[in-house]
């Protein structure tokens, strides 16, 4: 369990270290994640790992808006 969190964490650092701070889909992500991994006694990993994962989803979700209003001729 140990294994998966550190590698987690190592795996989510370079992603929040070299994007511009942009809250889109954090907050959620991170109340999110820290709810559920507060649960698992993890709460800030948790919540750093739902950080990424919800700027993540908002992206390709801004993508797919963006692609939708292209193919819309």
């Amino acid at each position: 369990m140990k294994t998966l969190l550190i590698l987690t964490a190592l795996l989510a650092t370079p992603l929040m270290l070299s994007a511009p701070a942009e809250a889109k889909g954090c907050i959620k992500g991170a109340i999110v994640g820290g709810a559920a991994g507060h649960m698992a006694g993890h709460g800030k990993l948790g919540a750093a790992a739902g950080c990424v994962i919800g700027h993540h989803q908002a992206n390709k979700n801004a993508n797919n808006q963006g692609n939708n209003a292209n193919n819309q001729h």
